[in-house]
């Protein structure tokens, strides 16, 4: 199933057939060297200063630590993503042997949109979530006081549907990605005054 964004001007391939699905094939698996180029497309993202802030715990579908991450998830993710082929769980580095990493939430995300644009690379999907438990992420994989786990990532194979158990979920999975239109979202000369 593929959702490309509609767009005013064609934009980059990976950006455009880039969307959340939650419905995943149960059956599909992620090699070792798709998650090595998950992982390195996520390294060589830009961070203030290279500072590097992003860390990613992760865990394959069959390992413990898939397990462990699922576990962390809030119930209406889990409900779905026990069908990922990977979990992941980003994480900020806040500090280094500089003091305080500063923009160390932007890094993350930089590296986390690198993933998931390598993930449409391989012909995977990603789905990022807010739900889940960082105390769950810090006692089950024993982190220390300045690593911060702030998303966790789906990876896998997109499929049907029909899948998910909840009709909302389904209609969602049909349904038009839509935007704010760039009137709403880009302004010149003073705020609200659109730049296009």
């Amino acid at each position: 199933m593929r959702k490309p964004a509609v767009t005013s001007v064609p934009i980059a391939s990976l950006m455009a057939e880039r969307w959340s699905p939650r419905a995943l094939d149960e059956s599909a698996s992620v090699s070792s060297d798709q998650v090595r180029a998950l992982l390195e497309a996520a390294r060589w993202a830009p961070s203030f200063g290279n500072t590097q802030p992003a860390r990613y715990l992760v865990g394959v579908r069959g390992t413990p630590s898939f397990d462990a991450i699922l576990t962390t998830l809030n119930s209406g993710n889990q409900a779905w993503a026990h069908r990922a082929s990977l979990l992941l769980i980003g994480v900020t580095v806040t500090t280094n042997e500089k003091g305080a990493v500063p923009y160390a939430e932007y890094g993350l995300g930089l590296a986390s949109e690198n993933l998931v644009l390598q993930a449409v690379e391989l012909g995977l999907v990603a789905h990022q979530m807010a739900g889940f438990s960082p105390d769950a992420v810090r006692a089950a994989f024993s982190l220390p006081s300045d690593a911060v786990p702030k998303v966790a990532i789906a990876v896998g194979s997109v499929a049907s549907p029909d899948v998910l158990e909840d009709d909302r979920r389904i209609e969602r999975e049909k349904s038009e990605r839509v935007r704010l239109p760039l009137a709403e979202f880009a302004f010149t000369d003073q705020w609200g005054t659109p730049a296009l």
